[in-house]
């Protein structure tokens, strides 16, 4: 049964938390800044004359998709329920009038639109008296911000949408009951766990493999030198994650798995990520720098690579797998710049091989997802799913090269010294071999995960093949 009575009030409804989770005005300026650079400083002058003219000049240079923003469905379900029964639903935000009308127009649910236009920021006081001025002194206000106070405090049906408990402190303290309240989910610590990807610090596990190479885990200084590593590496990958997530919001959006995350789904606010972002980035330089400057400088260094991998590098084709080999490879090296100990050229080429095979595992069960005609575009990629018969054949032909470069080391005098019974060692090719075969095989098959690394934690074929190597080249060494 609805609600609505035949003398309901009409309805003004916020957008920026209220209508939507995301802030319009943030999202367009990571627009600008993602695609216009130059046209960012030119857009933030306008603050010298106001946000009105701020807010102006962002819509000039980039227009939001608003068909792509994340909703608070509840809410917007009570809406429609409010407007097939006959309520007057007025929209008043204090986003520029372009991206009020977008709204209105993508979601259809609103008779009248109030927004910042003409130098006037419609936001607080100048808000109210905009809404009285259009629907007179008496009407409902649904709002989820401090800036609503005083547009709750005058109106007679308050409605709290998403309210934080700082924001319904202040409202209460000035008065303001809630005559209808929409709850919405507040971040946990599994939300943010998931955002900054903590299962994906099993790649950093890579900076332990020149210790184990050279046994130095039997040297507890050189042990604690590579745990501290690992977490100053991880809580800084974790960083640029977050980064990652929020320059790539549009595209994450339009994904049919990536669209569930976090910061994409908007359940995690912008503002809050980039805030995370830092903090995470300044623990993780203390850290590093607390052990040495050389692995601050192999830090900072990832933290290049991987952010002009986000911005601009994973758009062209190869050069994307490329780069994340050579962040997976980077691993390995910093692992060896912690401990002190020089970097076997058997060990560069084999990681060069594996990561670049398992980089086009990651594109291949992208594009083998992708749907549409086999010439459609990847959104954000350079690829077309056509392309997947070149990339099979060079990820496969990757692995292979990886398994031969390390049949080739068991050969060498370095792994006879080291091992041994170092023709045990080419049971670890086996291994490696059915590992590899495996998740190629499971991709053609579309049974690969997005990422390699969530599926290499989840199959138990994998992990016996890994469990085994360990295994075997323990055994290889400790008959030395």
């Amino acid at each position: 049964m609805s609600d609505v009575t035949p003398d309901a009030l009409p309805l003004v409804v916020d957008l920026d938390g209220t209508l939507t989770p995301a802030d319009t005005l943030a999202e367009s300026m990571r627009l600008v800044v993602r695609f216009s650079p130059g046209s960012a400083l030119w857009a933030l002058a306008g603050l010298l004359a106001g946000r009105a003219v701020f807010k102006s000049r962002v819509s000039d240079v980039c227009r939001l998709p608003v068909s792509q923003l994340p909703w608070r469905l509840e809410f917007v379900q009570w809406l429609v329920d409010q407007r097939a029964n006959g309520r007057r639903i007025i929209l008043a935000t204090a986003a520029d009038h372009r991206i009020a009308h977008d709204v209105a127009q993508h979601l259809r649910l609103f008779d009248d639109v109030l927004a910042t236009a003409d130098g006037n920021n419609l936001k607080g006081v100048a808000k109210l008296q905009a809404i009285t001025r259009t629907v007179g002194p008496r009407f409902a206000y649904a709002g989820d911000g401090r800036a609503d106070i005083p547009v709750w405090m005058a109106s007679d049906e308050p409605i709290f949408v998403g309210v934080s408990p700082r924001v319904r402190a202040q409202a209460t303290a000035a008065g303001v009951r809630p005559s209808r309240e929409f709850h919405v989910e507040t971040p946990t610590w599994r939300l943010w766990l998931q955002a900054i990807r903590v299962h994906q610090w099993l790649k950093n596990v890579l900076l332990f493999v020149p210790l184990l190479t050279s046994f130095g885990f039997l040297q507890p200084s050189l042990l604690a030198l590579s745990a501290v590593a690992f977490v100053a590496f991880s809580l800084t990958a974790s960083g640029t994650y977050l980064l990652n997530d929020l320059w790539d919001l549009d595209v994450d959006r339009q994904h049919p798995r990536k669209r569930h995350r976090p910061l994409a789904s908007g359940r995690i606010a912008a503002a809050r990520a980039l805030g995370a972002a830092a903090a995470l980035l300044v623990v993780g330089g203390a850290l590093a720098w607390s052990l040495s400057s050389a692995f601050l400088g192999m830090l900072v260094g990832y933290v290049g690579l991987s952010l002009a991998y986000s911005t601009f590098l994973k758009r062209l084709a190869l050069v994307d797998v490329i780069t994340l080999a050579l962040l997976h490879t980077f691993r390995v090296v910093t692992g060896a710049v912690v401990i002190g100990v020089p970097m076997s050229s058997w060990l560069l080429a084999f990681s060069a091989f594996l990561f670049f095979s398992l980089a086009l595992v990651k594109r291949c069960a992208e594009l083998r997802d992708l749907q549409g005609p086999a010439d459609g575009a990847a959104p954000g990629r350079g690829y077309r799913a056509g392309d997947l018969v070149v990339l099979w054949p060079l990820g496969i032909g990757a692995g292979l090269c990886s398994v031969l470069v390390f049949c080739l080391y068991i050969s060498s005098p370095e792994a006879t010294s080291r091992y041994g019974t170092s023709q045990l060692m080419w049971l670890i090719g086996v291994a490696l071999l059915f590992g590899i075969c495996r998740m190629w095989l499971k991709t053609a098959r579309g049974e690969m995960h997005d990422d390699p690394v969530v599926f290499a934690l989840r199959d138990r074929g994998t992990r016996l093949a890994f469990a085994a190597m360990v295994v075997i080249a323990l055994l290889a060494h400790g008959t030395a």
